[in-house]
């Protein structure tokens, strides 16, 4: 445990609001995480799956209502209802802490509290930011051991300082209508009550990572993103690194995981994963921007992931993993999913707990955001910077969506505060991750709309200062859309490995190797310079997914200038100009 003040001082405030039965500190041993599991298991809180099969894993079910983020009741608690923005919901601090307490009073009765002590980032790392979770779930004690460095080394890291995020969780009933996921960003507080389900209880993922992080980068002039960050190794052995923003379940571990086409494994080309889904990038000592992975594992969709969309995740699962609201299979004590494979089981037991057989049964087996927790450790192409703490330099930041038209399959952005526009105006498709209609294209900037700490048009000021202090040895910003459709409504593009072939082409952009033709959205490649070696995809189909409409982009400046209207005086003058500039040039 801690001789910290500050934190001793907080959690017997904390203990007298909830009463815990018994209180438990976290030290991250093998030993005490087994008694932990074993717990879970007596209480049927978790399930052990087959341990020759899926060693160290286990199987748990949320609450059929706790199944997603719940955007409409997550809260930037800030003092002026001006500073969380008009895409956030606020709440006032002083009645936010009432309620909450209110909800929390005496909910720890008959329970134990859990302390953990957590590093966002290795620990000891310049880039590391050190939270402390208090808990009465052992899933999520199981699963920030996963996902964050937990142990008494954070201790010893955080010493005598005062600088450390406070978070408090309490299951309480898991009831919707007292649900809430509040962020007091001018406190470095957390507090989720009446909710299990991972995205809104591991209070270092999303809401520290993000919302929290994003709020201090802005004062401490760093930045906290929902990237993934990449290396492609060349086969002369040098490794560049690119970040990628997508909104959730829009391929982002698929990219971040990427297998290279045939033809360019064996010309020698590797691919490294430094994190899928959250980068906190650094101006360094030489000027550059460079990224760390804050996280310590991967909090997956387990729907669609397979051994041909992505291999390396599935290989990442099969130790040491969590698995939540998936399907269990009954005669080898494993788990399924929808596109794991063409053989569901029919012995088996779905997400809510109900008897199922997958081959005649109507109903899903797995929840459509149903998850794994997973080591990073265990990925067969994690990077070897993964672990060191001191970044990667960062060559391109690629803006991604889901869009059926409009959006070509890559153009690179005019120049930084034009990369700022295009990352701004990304929009995609909403997907299972969070609750609420499927299918909706929404406006996504930066993939930072559910997850921005503070008013999104200061965010877009703070990336255009980045730009600033950045000046030439900015990485260049491109956006992508691997998801073009045909007439029939089928993908155009092949995806999966088959990205590396953009990503190779943005790389060369970077370092100048080729031309690229000017629109009036930005720079498209010309489609000879996209490699496209031992693919079945003719040049001419290439062609028609790099093409500008300008019509099209006449109806979507429409959009944007709608979409901007939301942020008032708060919008930059300099994202107005990159408007006016793009209707300018799709005029002519």
């Amino acid at each position: 445990m801690t001789k910290n003040q500050s934190v001793l001082k907080w959690i017997d405030e904390m203990k007298a609001l909830v009463t815990p039965d018994n209180l438990v500190w976290i030290d991250g041993s093998d030993a005490q995480i087994e008694d932990l599991r074993k717990e879970a298991c007596s209480t049927g809180e978790m399930i052990k799956l087959n341990q020759d099969k899926l060693p160290n894993c286990y199987l748990h079910r949320t609450a059929v209502n706790d199944v997603a983020r719940v955007e409409g009741r997550t809260y930037i608690c800030s003092r002026k209802e001006e500073d969380a923005g008009p895409t956030n919901n606020w709440m006032d601090p002083t009645k936010a802490y009432e309620m909450l307490y209110g909800i929390a009073k005496g909910s720890y009765k008959g329970r134990t509290m859990y302390v953990i002590p957590y590093s966002m980032g290795p620990v000891g790392s310049p880039f590391a930011k050190i939270g402390v979770e208090l808990t009465d779930s052992i899933y999520v004690v199981l699963n920030m051991a996963i996902m964050t460095r937990v142990g008494n080394a954070v201790w010893e890291a955080l010493g005598d300082s005062t600088e450390w995020v406070k978070g408090l969780h309490c299951k309480c009933n898991i009831e919707e209508e007292n649900r809430y996921i509040c962020h007091f960003p001018e406190d470095d507080t957390i507090i989720s009550v009446n909710s299990g389900y991972g995205g809104n209880v591991l209070l270092g993922k999303k809401c520290f990572a993000l919302r929290i992080a994003s709020y201090l980068g802005k004062n401490q002039g760093w930045m906290a993103e929902h990237m993934l960050i990449l290396g492609v190794q060349y086969p002369n052995g040098e490794v560049k690194y690119v970040a990628a923003a997508f909104p959730s379940a829009c391929g982002k571990t698929n990219l971040a995981m990427l297998i290279p086409p045939e033809v360019y494994q064996k010309k020698g080309y590797k691919v490294w994963t430094v994190g899928d889904d959250i980068a906190w990038m650094h101006i360094g000592e030489d000027g550059r921007l460079w990224a760390i992975n804050p996280e310590n594992g991967f909090f997956g969709v387990a729907p669609g992931t397979n051994a041909k969309s992505n291999p390396n995740a599935l290989a990442t699962t099969r130790e040491g993993t969590i698995f939540t609201n998936v399907a269990h299979n009954l005669d080898d004590n494993t788990v399924w999913w929808e596109g794991l494979d063409k053989n569901p089981p029919e012995n088996a037991v779905d997400w809510t707990g109900e008897p199922w057989n997958g081959k005649t049964s109507d109903k899903k087996g797995a929840h459509p955001n149903s998850r794994f927790t997973a080591p990073a450790r265990n990925c067969p192409c994690i990077s070897d910077e993964f672990d060191k703490g001191t970044g990667v330099p960062i060559s391109a930041i690629i803006f991604g969506g889901r869009r059926a038209q409009t959006t070509p399959l890559v153009y690179q952005s005019r120049d930084w505060n034009n990369g700022v526009f295009v990352g701004s105006i990304m929009a995609s498709e909403t997907t299972a991750a969070a609750t609420g209609a499927v299918g909706v294209v929404r406006r996504d900037p930066m993939a930072m709309l559910p997850f921005c700490g503070y008013h999104m048009g200061d965010y877009f000021k703070h990336w255009i200062e980045m730009g600033q202090k950045l000046g030439d040895k900015a990485p260049k910003i491109f956006n992508v859309n691997w998801f073009r459709l045909d007439e029939e409504g089928h993908f155009i593009w092949p995806g999966f490995g088959d990205n590396l072939r953009v990503v190779e082409w943005i790389l060369k952009r970077c370092s100048g190797e080729v031309d690229a033709v000017e629109t009036a959205i930005g720079y498209v490649p010309k489609a000879e310079d996209i490699n496209l070696e031992g693919l079945d995809f003719s040049i001419d189909t290439l062609k028609s997914i790099l093409e500008v409409k300008n019509d099209q982009w006449m109806k979507e400046a429409e959009g944007i200038e709608e979409f901007y209207k939301k942020f008032g005086d708060k919008l930059p003058q300099e994202l107005k100009d990159q408007l006016a500039g793009l209707k300018d040039r799709l005029s002519k």
